[in-house]
């Protein structure tokens, strides 16, 4: 297994970490404030923790959907949070050009599901020496992930993680295959389980996607058991109110005694 640091965090060494937050920024004071109850919650917990945001969502169901405060003032908003918190940043890109200026705040650059293929992407996010996080696409085998894991190396990149989000299954509907957690860890990288947008059903809103957040702990519990380094979630205060994803949100309130679960069930499947 390769492991190397994001800020002060050891990924790789056998201890979970968190990547959580809003799916898109809603401000300054709101994303503050959830990653301020995030970061006590996992401080309280001993997890460490890495705030995740998205200043674009560039694949809205709708052209009307809420997208996001654009590049230069999401990462305004991006610097201001991690200088606040003092935790590492991750956030997308779907743009080569976004790679550059985006991993001068970003400690984790992370590729879309939708462009994990995308060479140049690829390429560019691994030029900065951020570490790149891929979200498996919904299309791809785990497999099909070693060619991604490739390109990276290619592009001398050896800080790699990659992220399950679930498979198409069927219209407006993914499921979870556990096996490609062991398979993508094969590869040689940490791994980290999407425990929200597995349960998304995209495009199931007809304008937006829906989703099914009764399941976020059944699965994550599953994958946790499996074995992950890292879990992912997005989590917000009130997900009704949440401008992107949140049908398939945890609700702040519920992230501990979620956490728990899952750490106890990490922990144990360290013995095995």
């Amino acid at each position: 297994m390769n492991k190397f640091c994001i800020g002060d965090i050891e990924v790789g060494g056998g201890r979970l970490f968190l990547m959580a937050g809003p799916c898109v920024l809603e401000g300054l004071e709101r994303s503050l404030m959830i990653g301020r109850r995030i970061k006590a919650i996992a401080e309280s917990l001993n997890i460490p923790y890495i705030f995740k945001a998205s200043f674009d969502k560039a694949n809205r169901s709708s052209y009307k959907n809420p997208r996001g405060p654009g590049l230069d003032d999401g990462l305004k908003i991006l610097d201001e949070i991690k200088k606040i918190l003092g935790v590492p940043i991750v956030t997308d890109i779907h743009e080569t050009y976004q790679a550059e200026p985006v991993s001068k705040v970003a400690d984790v650059i992370q590729i879309p599901a939708f462009l994990c293929r995308q060479t140049d992407l690829l390429k560019a996010a691994a030029s900065t020496g951020a570490v790149v996080n891929v979200k498996k696409g919904q299309f791809l085998s785990p497999l099909d992930m070693k060619n991604v894991v490739e390109k990276l190396e290619a592009f001398s990149s050896k800080k790699i993680m990659l992220t399950e989000r679930g498979a198409s299954f069927g219209y407006n509907n993914l499921v979870v295959d556990m096996r490609a957690l062991p398979i993508m860890r094969s590869f040689g990288y940490p791994i980290i389980f999407d425990g929200t947008h597995s349960v998304q059903l995209p495009g199931g809103g007809g304008t937006k996607s829906s989703g099914q957040r009764e399941f976020v702990e059944y699965l994550c519990r599953a994958a946790a058991a499996v074995g992950i380094d890292g879990l992912f979630l997005e989590v917000h205060d009130n997900p009704s109110e949440a401008l992107s994803d949140g049908a398939n949100m945890v609700p702040l309130d519920e992230l501990e005694p979620l956490l728990k679960k899952i750490l106890a069930i990490h922990n144990a499947a360290k013995e095995f």
